[in-house]
């Protein structure tokens, strides 16, 4: 068997070691932008970048469909050998990320002044946010397009590509981050800008890297484009996993927005905490992507047993991951925290809650390792009714937590997401498994 088909830990590593590495640097991007305005000195900076950058993130992950259901349809044509639907996958992709975009330059003032009705957060933290946002929208297009961008290339397992996005986007945006902030003195419109040309300069990039698929004539073919049985299925597919999606953002976002009843000082001291929950979910990505790329070939080939092998060589690396990150953030999360925050009150403030991030990890390892599987699968439909399940289960916990033992029952509560979610999914995996028509033995690591 071709080195290419064989399933070994070389193959996952060659997969998943350029995403965990490019992933790392996107929290690493995270602790900057809160550590050059925490140089300020002033509480409410942190947390007006925070909450600016996460309500456009939760707005652009809920096209986050874009990317897995591009990952898992791009796999299953690979599998099944279809070249010409792998390249019209990637302009179907494009064609959905840069309107997506522009709607939402176009809806931005409905969009702020929906954030901020639901966000309690003080005057002060609100007005910086708005400046941080008016900025940052318009590069939507490139950031929600570029999610098509990735999830192509990460089903063709080039990951290498993935991490010069990555690095270019991230190196940019600290470099600027320093000199619009602390050199110029832009405050929090500068991490704005800073973030707002990384963004464009990442699109190009990749837009350059998939150049290859643009040489033929698949990608303009509008008879295959604008398939109707194709557009269904895609149409299906991703709508799923946006409803998915938006739940999953429901969660971080009202934690948030909860968080911020108790004071500036915790809110800040939660999102400082949040780049440990980031690391995580980025690191884990790296493997749960390569499982993504795995599941779905071996589906779209119709090969069980390589479908299984694909699932555990993945989520053995995952979980070796898991463990490792919760020892680093027991030993130095004290010391990062102390970093990335001056004020006294903000680092025994988060040094009080750090237990919960070295806990999630361990806690969160299936949840992640099992999205990565069934999105390669495009088992979407069990994706969203498990999501929705666990949403209420964390909505009905984290309420009556919060009540009881406040920002603590409020950490309680997102751990209690991440083990309803694993649950559920892992309710659902046979049922994937026997998607898969038949059964064939794999090489061996």
């Amino acid at each position: 068997m071709a080195e290419r088909e064989r399933l070994t830990n070389r193959r996952v590593l060659q997969i998943a070691v350029p995403i965990v590495i490019s992933n790392a640097t996107v929290p690493i991007l995270g602790i900057v932008d809160s550590g050059v305005v925490g140089q300020l000195g002033e509480p409410g900076l942190i947390g007006a970048v925070g909450l600016g950058a996460i309500i456009l993130s939760a707005s652009y992950w809920i096209f986050g469909f874009l990317r897995m259901g591009t990952t898992g349809l791009t796999s299953q044509a690979m599998g099944a050998g279809d070249g010409a639907e792998v390249t019209a996958l990637l302009s179907r992709a494009l064609l959905i990320g840069i309107s997506a975009g522009a709607a939402m330059i176009l809806l931005q003032l409905l969009l702020f002044h929906g954030a901020f009705l639901l966000s309690p957060a003080s005057a002060e933290v609100e007005a910086l946010a708005r400046e941080y946002m008016a900025v940052r929208i318009w590069s939507a297009p490139a950031t929600i397009a570029l999610y098509g961008i990735t999830g192509w290339l990460i089903a063709q397992e080039r990951t290498r590509a993935v991490l010069i996005i990555q690095v270019l986007m991230n190196g940019t945006n600290i470099v600027l981050d320093v000199v619009f902030v602390l050199g110029f003195d832009w405050g929090v419109a500068g991490v704005a800008w800073a973030t707002f040309i990384a963004e464009w300069s990442g699109f190009a990039l990749g837009l350059w890297l998939c150049r290859d698929a643009f040489v033929g004539s698949a990608w303009y073919d509008r008879v295959r484009l604008f398939d109707r049985e194709r557009l269904i299925n895609m149409a299906v597919v991703n709508t799923d996993i946006m409803i998915r999606s938006v739940l999953l953002q429901a969660i971080f976002v009202s934690f948030l927005m909860f968080g911020s009843d108790f004071g500036d000082v915790q809110l800040d001291a939660n999102q400082i905490l949040m780049q440990f929950l980031y690391v995580t979910a980025f690191a884990l990505d790296g493997f749960a992507f390569a499982a993504e790329a795995l599941v779905g070939q071996a589906l779209g080939a119709k090969e069980r047993a390589r479908l299984r092998r694909s699932a555990v060589l993945t989520s053995a690396w995952g979980a070796g991951t898991c463990a490792v990150l919760s020892i680093c953030f027991a030993l130095f999360g004290p010391w990062v925290i102390d970093v990335m925050a001056k004020a006294p009150e903000v680092q025994e403030a988060a040094r009080t809650y750090l237990p919960y991030m070295v806990a999630a990890p361990i806690v969160g390892v299936a949840a992640w390792m099992l999205d990565g599987i069934f999105i390669g699968a495009t088992r979407t439909k069990d994706m969203r009714n498990m999501m929705i399940i666990s949403t209420i289960i964390y909505f009905v916990s984290v309420i009556p937590l919060m009540a009881a033992f406040g920002n603590h029952g409020l950490w309680l509560g997102m751990l209690i997401s991440f083990i309803a979610r694993g649950i559920t999914l892992g309710w659902k995996y046979p049922g994937l498994e026997a998607q898969a028509e038949r059964s064939q033995p794999i090489a061996a690591a």
